[in-house]
């Protein structure tokens, strides 16, 4: 990886006009930051990987003047965006593979580099579980640790108001400018000035339910370890816990009674290896035992240059060999007779094609 250093203004703007090019995923973003050296270059040479690609499709950025409104609007909302290259990236979502390539961010950046901790749960939270959620978050700021949600109704608002004073980080699934829902308006206003919000989308973006999977990957990159208080069996709370596991976070859940359905989920995660916890306490003993020498989905499958020239019949096998479930690169690899770097370099073509879909953490599939 090359060393962390700070865009100047052109070098910003090829790369969030790289990263929202459509059929660009944050996988193909970066196998053609490895592949062309920069961001500038790979738009450069965009027009001839279509061609070669041989299926059809053409890869058209966005206009340089919708990115330059975009940054420009973003500056005087009074955030900013930020490249995963540079120095004042969160470490820790710095350390997925791949990271979201650029991140919007308003307020405090730098409480995203101190111990951090997500405290998740149901929007239409218990009193109980209410009260345990501002309690945690509270007690856990007392001891140093910022708290990171989603900004939603029920235990994500909790959690973020009572840590206001020490520290909370909301990450929202639409632009860092649309607050959501309506209802926690006053909430993101304080937390704008007191604390960060951070998010994927382009600003003046409206969120929609495609994008929360997104979001909820980032709240548990941006963490050490998550906390799930009250979960129904099936809900996003579960979807941030499967996420903070592959990469490598120490997922805990607070168990509730059998009879709750707001427990149902919690208590599943507890059964299916979760730790339990029943109060800050129990919270920083885990996190203080934590290693974070390697938090984050491995790499190997996207180190080193793409692949060139691949023959279209092992392309064809690679596309073969997709199901509409994602699967990882190694199966995928291996049921098509290619090498990982074959595979991901066929994957960055099927991607650009719109034939694949690459994901995080080492996944793909075909695309529906």
């Amino acid at each position: 990886m090359s060393p962390a250093r700070a865009l100047n203004d052109a070098e910003r703007l090829d790369w969030v006009r790289l990263a929202r090019t459509p059929n660009i995923g944050p996988v193909t973003f970066f196998q053609l930051i490895r592949k062309f050296k920069s961001a500038g270059a790979a738009l450069d040479g965009l027009p001839e990987l279509t061609r070669k690609s041989r299926r059809g499709r053409e890869l058209v950025p966005p206009d340089v003047s919708d990115i330059k409104h975009e940054l420009d609007r973003t500056r005087k909302y009074g955030a900013h965006i930020i490249a995963s290259c540079e120095p004042a990236y969160p470490p820790l979502l710095k350390a997925l593979d791949p990271p979201p390539p650029v991140l919007t961010a308003l307020g405090k950046l730098d409480l995203a580099a101190n111990p951090t901790v997500a405290i998740v749960g149901a929007r239409n939270a218990s009193a109980a579980g209410r009260k345990l959620a501002r309690d945690m978050a509270s007690a856990l700021g007392g001891a140093g640790y910022a708290t990171v949600s989603g900004l939603a109704l029920g235990i994500d608002g909790e959690a973020h108001a009572a840590s206001l004073g020490t520290g909370t980080i909301a990450v929202l699934g639409g632009a860092v400018d649309h607050v959501y829902p309506p209802q926690h308006d006053r909430l993101y206003a304080e937390i704008a000035a007191q604390g960060l919000i951070v998010s994927e989308s382009p600003f003046g973006y409206r969120a929609t339910a495609k994008d929360f999977p997104r979001r909820n990957r980032i709240i548990t990159g941006l963490s050490r370890g998550g906390v799930v208080v009250e979960a129904a069996e099936r809900s996003g709370s579960l979807i941030s816990a499967r996420m903070g596991a592959e990469q490598g976070r120490d997922v805990m859940a607070v168990p509730g009674s059998p009879l709750d359905p707001r427990s149902a989920g919690t208590n599943h995660l507890i059964r299916q290896g979760a730790t339990l916890v029943r109060h800050a306490d129990d919270v920083l003993e885990v996190l203080e035992s934590l290693s974070f020498s390697g938090v984050s989905a491995p790499r190997e499958l996207f180190e080193g240059s793409p692949e060139h020239d691949l023959p279209t019949d092992l392309i064809e096998r690679i596309q073969q060999a997709l199901s509409p479930h994602p699967m990882p690169l190694d199966e995928i690899a291996r049921a098509a007779g290619a090498t990982p770097a074959q595979c991901a370099a066929a994957l960055m073509e099927l991607e650009i094609a719109g034939e694949a879909i690459t994901l995080p953490g080492g996944l793909a599939s075909r695309a529906v």
